[in-house]
């Protein structure tokens, strides 16, 4: 995706470096000036340093590693230095750093950048860690004390005479650099795009040449970096005088020499230049980029070299940048390849003779447990066809059992093969084992417990890391590159292969490492789990949790195919009349779903004040919560609101689940996500149950597309008020429990405690805004939240929250008791022991503090909430008769299942026993239960 601003000229464009690169759009490497491209020379990437290091500081939130250093800047440097090498592949890269020393143009001019403010400690401390980063990568750094950046980068574009110059760089000063040779990316939007100037786009922007742009800044000035220029010369002025004239020197002489053209000048300008041509000059002097600063250069030092790898992948452990870690370049080691005809490494085999397979059998059978690894045809588990399976008990050694093409062959392998893995005396393990089980239940194989699935082991013992993957964990912990599957299959995309299409002999080996691996991780993961005392937490609740998942997703729900094409219908004819009610209002037809031109429309049409509303990049913010704060002051702002609404669901939902059923089952299979939420909660997708809203009316139309099949019904289990009741258990707060005890309502009893009245006094208003605390105390809400969702003063909300914890004095107490325990262990626990680290806790950044505290504060309640309906699902999963009764979905604190009719009352009762015994609570757990045909329309079930 290329953004172009006509108002520029087309060579000057926008690079967005993170979007996804769509059909027919243009890469970085596309984007280089077609001059460049045709030309025989070698290509010099020369990166400003700190600017980079400062628009990632800005552009990234604090991201920490696990002993709480902030490395943000660092992250986002890096990510641009290897998409650059990815995307531009140079021949020769340099990065140019300023010193921390005052510099020659400081001693001219005391008062340059004497306004700077200075930064936050943790930037600056994350200088030399990238510098780290940059001599792994083998990049040349410069560095010269009296001069800045810009003057090294400046000298090495002439030092380097026979190169094309890519000028990386977060300001437009070193645009005075481009010639022929040169052109300059500056980042635009923090450090996700880049504009590309060349000479041409100069003249598109400034209407001005190159060789004019110190002029420009020696009239203008520079307030950024304190240049003062001429007093009361600004933008156009300059411009024009420099159309005019051609130089400053120029200038100055027809004014000295009093020049008719001088004399058409306003005597005001004329005045002004007069006057401050000491400025003008020293300004010049102070804007002009220093050529030949004194630094030992040799282009062949700057030679692009492979990455030290060792160190890089040592780097990236210890700074906790696991995405990054696949993206590290290699020269080629001998796992980067696919073997084809050459011997498997030592220690790995291919088997494709039933007789090996039986012996290999044998073996596991005997094992006390074993890594496995399915390779199939497809990534959806119920279409997968199992073509292999890879096996693994010594760390080195694993065998890739290629099953038969022949059908009735095929299944004598698979039913040797069903007797050892459902066998309950052995561990199976797998890195992301719910995906192996479901596709070898497809061929009759209940993979049976005790399993150990690495994945979720590295989940429970890292929260905070999002690189839980298999090649991610191999690198983090081995510095070992897998066998990418691209390699094997070739790249994504329509004309990517499947597994099917490739022979055993070349699968062997990356079957077989992935085995070698999970096995190698189970080794270092279980003595791990041990010393963190979350064995039984990995072992009873998330490995038996698996087959829980693997059923609900295989049985999947029921949908609504005709209910939601007329919904669909219905809400289109909405979103027409919606869009013609809000062009009547805005007096003009546009794009309601553009920011920019729903901006345009609100703050400058309409005249709305955007006074107290959030400002981002772009401008003012349009989002959701900044236009609720408009409601009431314009017609216009409800309507769009029900836009965005509308339209959303219509895309998410009604118009894609048609799209997600089945036509062998008719059903809608979701997938449950163990490793996403860092509370451990469970997340849905393809499709994300946890999204549909609940409250709207259209939300709860959608739900009733989710129907019982014939002869049954829908059951709904959800847990009241959950995480109040366990905050009240956690706080020992006597007064919250007391009420729970005596089943009260909690919202209705806070607000009565709190305005001094009896329960029959509460109107719905005070039990909206107790409610409103109740839930928001959770996820650390304040006076000005509460004052926004509860449309009340600042002072009123601040009053109330203070009659809040003068009430529950013992929620008040935990709260700063976890705040405090954070502060000392950097972590907090839920009752069953799952941990989360909180490294920014003892951050020197209040804001980031801040969020640090509300998180942790939260991560026990929400954290041991879903590790009760956890253990509820086990149990209940269980105690079902599965001809009588299924789980199909979890969403949020609530259970849905599908019973037979018939057998409502029993299951009811079942569930309620389950959910509310699986675990004793000082605050007694209690659950809600409906029933009905869908899950929009359920009427209460009481037994």
């Amino acid at each position: 995706m290329i953004f172009f601003l006509p108002t520029y000229g087309t060579r000057f464009c926008l690079v967005p470096f993170y979007l996804p690169v769509l059909p027919g759009s243009a890469t970085i490497s596309m984007l280089v000036p077609r001059t460049a491209m045709a030309s025989k020379r070698k290509t010099f990437i020369i990166i400003d340093g700190h600017a980079l290091l400062h628009r990632a500081w800005h552009a990234l939130p604090p991201l920490t590693t696990k002993k709480g250093v902030v490395v943000n800047a660092v992250y986002g440097f890096t990510t641009v230095l290897l998409k650059i090498f990815k995307d531009l592949h140079p021949d020769y890269s340099a990065v140019a750093f300023d010193v921390a020393a005052p510099t020659f143009r400081h001693k001219r001019f005391a008062a340059y950048k004497a306004h700077r403010e200075k930064q936050p400690q943790e930037l600056y401390d994350q200088l030399p860690i990238l510098k780290d980063v940059l001599r792994a990568f083998r990049v040349a750094i410069f560095e010269k004390k009296g001069y800045e950046a810009d003057d090294v980068i400046g000298t090495l574009t002439a030092l380097a005479g026979s190169t094309d110059n890519i000028i990386v760089t977060g300001d437009q000063d070193t645009l005075q650099l481009i010639d022929a040779h040169t052109w300059v990316y500056a980042m635009q939007k923090g450090i996700s795009e880049f504009a590309i100037y060349d000479a041409q786009a100069v003249q598109d922007r400034y209407a001005l040449d190159v060789a004019q742009l110190i002029d420009y800044k020696a009239l203008r000035g520079d307030p950024s970096d304190n240049i003062p220029g001429v007093q009361g010369v600004g933008e156009k002025t300059a411009t024009d005088l420099l159309q005019q004239f051609g130089s400053l020197e120029e200038l100055y002489r027809h004014l000295e020499t009093a020049t008719s053209k001088a004399r058409k000048l306003k005597p005001a300008v004329r005045e002004k230049l007069l006057t401050h041509q000491h400025d003008a000059f020293q300004s010049k002097e102070l804007a002009t980029i220093v050529r030949d600063v004194a630094i030992p250069f040799n282009l062949d030092d700057c030679a692009v070299q492979p990455p030290d790898r060792e160190r890089a992948v040592a780097l990236f452990q210890e700074l906790s940048f696991a995405s990054l870690m696949k993206n590290i370049p290699h020269s080629g080691d001998a796992t980067s390849h696919v073997r084809k005809n050459a011997k498997l490494p030592r220690g790995y085999r291919l088997i494709t003779k039933r007789a090996d397979f039986e012996e290999l059998l044998k073996l596991l059978a005997a094992a006390p447990a074993f890594a496995l690894d399915t390779e199939t045809t497809s990534l959806n588990t119920l279409d997968a066809k199992v073509l292999g399976i890879s096996v693994s008990t010594k760390v080195g050694e694993a065998a890739y059992c290629a099953l038969p093409d022949a059908a009735g062959e095929r299944q004598k392998w698979l039913a040797a093969a069903k007797l050892v893995l459902e066998n309950r005396h052995i561990v199976k393990i797998g890195h992301n084992l719910k995906y192996d089980m479901e596709v070898l239940a497809n061929d009759g194989i209940r993979v049976a417990e005790p399993l150990f699935d690495t994945m979720v082991a590295s989940y429970l013992l890292n929260t905070q890391s999002r690189g839980n993957d298999l090649d991610t964990l191999t690198l983090l912990e081995y510095g070992h590159t897998m066998i990418p599957l691209e390699r094997l299959l070739g790249p994504k995309g329509k004309d990517q292969k499947t597994m099917d299409e490739i022979p055993p002999t070349e699968v062997a080996e990356y079957a077989c490492e992935d085995a070698d691996y999970a096995w190698r991780l189970y080794e270092k993961f279980l003595p791990r789990l041990k010393k963190e005392r979350m064995e039984t937490l990995f072992t009873d609740m998330e490995m038996q949790l698996i087959p829980v998942l693997v059923a609900m997703e295989r049985e999947g729900i029921a949908v609504d195919m005709s209910f939601l094409r007329e919904m669909s219908m219905h809400l289109k004819k909405r979103i027409t009349s919606l869009e013609r009610n809000i062009y009547a209002l805005a007096g003009s037809e546009f794009n309601i779903a553009s920011p920019l031109q729903l901006k345009k429309i609100l703050f400058t049409d309409l005249g709305i004040d955007p006074k107290g509303l959030a400002k981002i990049k772009t401008g003012i913010s349009t989002a959701a919560s900044e236009l609720e704060k408009l409601k009431g002051i314009h017609a216009i702002i409800p309507l769009i609101s029900d836009f965005r609404e509308v339209t959303k669901l219509l895309s998410t939902y009604v118009d894609a689940l048609p799209k997600l059923v089945r036509k062998d089952t008719g059903r809608v299979h979701t997938s449950y996500n163990q490793t996403v939420a860092a509370t451990g909660r469970l997340s849905s997708s393809d499709p994300n149950l946890q999204n549909i809203p609940i409250r709207t009316e259209i939300g709860k139309k959608i739900r009733k597309s989710f129907i019982a099949k014939k002869g049954s019904e829908l059951l709904a289990a959800d847990y009241s008020q959950i995480e109040l009741r366990i905050v009240a258990s956690l706080a020992h707060d006597r007064k919250m429990l007391a009420a729970f005890h005596k089943d009260q309502d909690i919202h209705a009893t806070t607000a009565a405690e709190i305005a001094g009245c009896s329960l029959e006094e509460v109107t719905p208003e005070m039990r909206r805004k107790a409610k409103t605390v109740n839930f928001g105390v959770l996820y650390g809400m304040g006076a000005h939240g509460l004052a926004a969702s509860a449309d009340i003063t600042y002072a009123e909300a601040r009053e109330f929250i203070g009659a809040y914890f003068t009430l529950y004095k013992g929620v008040a107490k935990y709260m700063e008791d976890t705040k405090a325990f954070a502060r000392t262990h950097g972590y907090v626990k839920t009752l069953f022991g799952r941990v989360r680290y909180f490294p920014d806790i003892l951050s020197g950044l209040p804001q980031v503090r801040a969020q640090a505290e509300r998180m942790a504060i939260n991560m026990p309640v929400q954290g041991t909430a879903a590790d009760i309906m956890k253990y509820a699902m086990i149990k209940l999963h269980r105690l079902l008769d599965p001809d009588e009764a299924k789980i199909l979905l979890q969403v949020h604190d609530e259970l849905v299942l599908e019973v037979r009719k018939g057998f409502a009352e029993k299951t009811a009762k079942t569930v309620r026993v389950c959910m509310e015994g699986v675990h004793q609570l000082a605050a007694p757990l209690k659950v809600n239960i409906t029933v009905g045909r869908n899950w929009g329309e359920m009427k209460e079930f009481t037994s």
